[in-house]
């Protein structure tokens, strides 16, 4: 995987959809706080820092932040500790329904 990968835009919703579709494993890894003000259903919230010590779900990972940065750096690590992992952008691309709360 190249650097450029990190960073390779890509189409929010028909990431979601792949996500979906293969059974992965939606991550936000914004902090607790802004999960809390509004998430896509179903994704679970492993916040940036707290990587290197969570024990995550097996599994693809499709993750989003809130613009794209810190989900590069996740995928980046993630991919590192040898996970299957996409960074699929920031939640200001979706279009669909929120969920607020923890």
């Amino acid at each position: 995987m190249s650097i450029l990968s990190l960073f390779k835009k890509t189409n929010f919703d028909e990431s979601l959809r792949e996500a979906k579709n293969c059974g992965g494993i939606l991550l936000d890894v914004r902090t607790p706080e802004e999960y809390a003000q509004g998430h896509i259903p179903g994704a679970r919230n492993f916040p940036l820092d707290s990587l290197p010590r969570a024990t995550l779900p097996a599994g693809k990972l499709f993750v989003y932040c809130h613009s794209g940065a810190r989900s590069a750096q996740a995928v980046r690590f993630l991919t590192n500790q040898g996970r299957d992992a996409v960074n699929i952008g920031g939640i200001i691309q979706y279009h669909g329904p929120i969920e607020r709360g923890l």
